[in-house]
């Protein structure tokens, strides 16, 4: 009997070990796990005379993420929405949401949705990871098989993570991004950690 619960031990870290990434992917930068520090590197789809990323932070000042440069004689002063994206909390400081100025208009972005609309075609690496978080990946930079990139002029490829349960499990996605369209495809590899408590 100890000897079969030793062999099921052992074969999931054999499945794992086995489990390695091509010689042509790159590490993910760590500073791209930071999901704030992604949103200055998008390019949106349409022309904006100004757009910002926020928090529903009663504190305007506290509640900018990032801001593009703002034109001298334009000030927008509006509320937040009720929802957006990335939500993680009921209350304040809890979601993100994208503040635009077009035509003299504001328009908001304040769904997944709206948010993979806004950056449109693929341009950067940064981008692609955005606009992977919006379907529950994210970059763990502790493993290669959630944090490695290869892109070319149609795609952009990635292997990154999606976490659930308590204690928590870890499993290593591959995921196609057409840079056109924004077309997400994945495909699962497995886990790669589990834990052993649950906080």
């Amino acid at each position: 009997m100890k000897i079969i619960s030793i062999i099921l031990f052992l074969i999931p870290g054999l499945f794992l070990s086995q489990n390695t990434i091509p010689s042509d992917f790159k590490k993910i930068p760590e500073i791209l796990d930071n999901t704030e520090l992604l949103y200055p590197f998008i390019v949106p789809d349409k022309e904006y005379a100004y757009w910002r990323v926020l928090t529903n932070d009663p504190d305007p000042d506290k509640a900018v993420i990032y801001e593009s440069q703002m034109p001298d004689f334009m000030t927008i002063n509006e509320p937040f929405p009720e929802k957006g994206f990335f939500q993680k909390c009921i209350g304040e400081k809890c979601f993100s949401y994208i503040l635009a100025c077009k035509k003299e208009r504001s328009v908001y972005f304040s769904t997944e949705q709206q948010l993979r609309d806004f950056i449109g075609t693929v341009d950067n690496l940064p981008e692609a990871i955005l606009l992977a978080r919006t379907y529950g990946f994210s970059v763990d930079t502790g493993n290669t098989l959630s944090s490695s990139y290869k892109t070319d002029n149609k795609h952009i490829e990635l292997y990154l993570s999606k976490s659930k349960g308590c204690p928590e499990i870890k499993e290593s996605y591959f995921i196609k991004i057409n840079r056109k369209t924004g077309k997400l495809e994945s495909k699962n590899n497995g886990v790669y950690f589990k834990g052993d408590i649950c906080n």
